[in-house]
């Protein structure tokens, strides 16, 4: 008896002494995997985006830097589909109108007798089932404007210009300026550019709005003209390649950028 009760005890004190040992392992443990962790690097955001510059025989000259905060966005579908959709709303007029009953020319007497014609009785001739007559539930002038708030308009403005560039469909080119007046001129440049394909629209942003361009892309199928301060998300998103004057993009910073 005594024999055995030394080996229970025995027991006992291994099983005590390993709980004991047991927490200040896994502690170690810990702190070794904690020591082993590398320290998270802090990435800077780039600044600028970079371009080709070409001029008006498609050559390229040099670079440019795009601004991150309109030409690198994040793209924003939700955004741009409501941007699009409030531009066309506020492009409709709202004129439609038609003439109700109490509202087309016709007489007010009763047209024939209530009883013993074997028809249905009738009041007016100006009821709608007769020619000439109103119309039922027909259009009415109505506002169809939306409203969308400025900083709605930019980012979803920047969210499209950033989805051009990521697509690889911006170009910026010097130059522009100084062509004449002439369709065939501009024509020139554009096929020069790689950019004069049948059924491709194409929008040509300069800083002010120089005559000699108007002239010169007025009569070109597919081409628009904007400023770069008129710009919005619909044209932009309308439009498969977009043609940035060098001056379009310094404007663009300063009309977009400048702190208010």
């Amino acid at each position: 008896m005594a024999e055995e009760k030394k080996k229970v005890t025995k027991k006992v004190a291994k099983t005590e002494e390993k709980k004991a040992t047991k927490p200040v392992v896994k502690e170690t443990v810990k702190a070794e995997v904690v020591a082993e962790k590398p320290a998270k690097k802090t990435e800077k955001k780039e600044s600028s985006l970079t371009v080709d510059v070409f001029d008006i025989e498609g050559k390229v000259t040099g670079k440019v830097s795009l601004p991150v905060e309109i030409f690198g966005e994040a793209v924003n579908q939700k955004l741009l589909t409501q941007a699009v959709r409030v531009y066309l709303a506020n492009k409709r007029q709202g004129n439609a109108s038609t003439k109700t009953r109490g509202e087309v020319e016709g007489s007010t007497r009763k047209i024939y007798r209530q009883k013993g014609t074997g028809k249905a009785r009738h009041g007016s001739v100006r009821a709608p089932i007769f020619v000439h007559g109103g119309i039922v539930f027909g259009p009415k002038p109505r506002d169809f404007s939306m409203d969308l708030p400025k900083k709605m308009r930019r980012k979803a403005l920047f969210s499209a210009l950033s989805a051009k560039v990521a697509d690889g469909e911006v170009k910026v080119l010097a130059g522009l300026e100084t062509i004449e007046a002439k369709t065939k001129q501009f024509v020139s440049v554009m096929e020069k550019l790689g950019v004069a394909e049948k059924k491709r629209r194409v929008l040509v942003i300069t800083a002010k709005d120089p005559e000699n361009i108007k002239r010169a892309a007025r009569n070109v199928v597919g081409v628009n003209l904007s400023g770069a301060t008129r710009l919005n998300a619909y044209d932009v998103l309308k439009n498969k390649q977009l043609l940035f004057t060098k001056d379009a993009i310094e404007e663009m910073k300063k009309h977009f950028l400048a702190k208010e």
